[in-house]
């Protein structure tokens, strides 16, 4: 499931425009295996053409976090919005990589880092807990985009300037989390899902009795997979969820209450 975003007819023109126009420049740089220096060239002229940020004024290179340097950093009324570590156009994408860029985006307190060579980028939101994590949101290859696909193009618009007032990233990062195998296979564990399971079975079989716990257990243990469970962003969904149903709960006590206390 994908909930479209909502892009703007002026931006939807320069995403594609901007993906039609820069797959051949990275074709071609990809045929030359341009160096790193060259690389930050064009991702500069990307988030100008594509994405929407002004060259001068918001786009700033060699970014200094502590006693090195950023690549890029997205800059807008002051406030640092992104920090972007490129790597040559030939370069894999590593564990090394994302590790930097993750460690210069906590140690300046930004939310969003992403890492890229050119055709492939990755999306990464900062968790700032203890210790500090992160989530790769997203992913895409820029030579794979169909600009004829609107899930394509909206892939763009979440990192342009436009949506950075609307929350669109995380929006998407929400949607995302809630589709995820964890939060569901949570949400089929829940009491009202284990009762309909069970009324299911009565009305196939009426001579079969299961216990809430059977159904349960079989849900657990056969229908899905362990690892659904055994994940601690299980465990995250799984509070979430429990926030939900005890709100729930504690609202239907107090309306029970005031019935009550109207009845005196």
């Amino acid at each position: 499931i994908h909930i479209m975003a909502t892009i703007p007819a002026k931006v939807q023109t320069r995403l594609i425009s901007g993906v039609r126009k820069f797959q051949t420049i990275l074709k071609s740089a990809q045929a030359k295996d341009i160096n790193e220096s060259d690389t930050v060239t064009i991702i500069m002229d990307m988030l100008s053409e594509v994405f929407g940020y002004d060259k001068y004024s918001e786009i700033t290179s060699e970014y200094a976090i502590k006693k090195t340097y950023c690549d890029l950093a997205i800059k807008i009324d002051n406030k640092l919005r992104f920090l972007i570590e490129i790597k040559a156009i030939g370069l894999d994408l590593k564990a090394e990589h994302i590790k930097q860029v993750v460690d210069y985006g906590s140690n300046e307190g930004v939310d969003w880092v992403i890492l890229t060579n050119g055709p492939k980028w990755k999306v990464y939101k900062i968790i700032f807990g203890k210790p500090v994590s992160n989530e790769l949101v997203y992913e895409f290859d820029f030579l794979l985009l169909n600009s004829k696909k609107p899930a394509d193009i909206d892939l763009l618009y979440y990192v342009s300037k436009e949506s950075l007032g609307k929350s669109a990233l995380e929006d998407y990062r929400l949607q995302k989390q809630t589709l995820s195998k964890f939060f569901i296979g949570q949400i089929l564990i829940t009491e009202p899902v284990i009762d309909a399971v069970r009324k299911t079975i009565k009305k196939i079989c009426p001579d079969v009795k299961v216990t809430p716990e059977e159904v349960r257990d079989a849900l657990v243990l056969d229908v899905l997979k362990r690892e659904v469970f055994d994940d601690e962003k299980s465990e995250e969904a799984k509070k979430k969820i429990q926030k939900v149903f005890k709100a729930a709960a504690k609202k239907e006590l107090q309306v029970k209450d005031q019935g009550k206390s109207s009845d005196i």
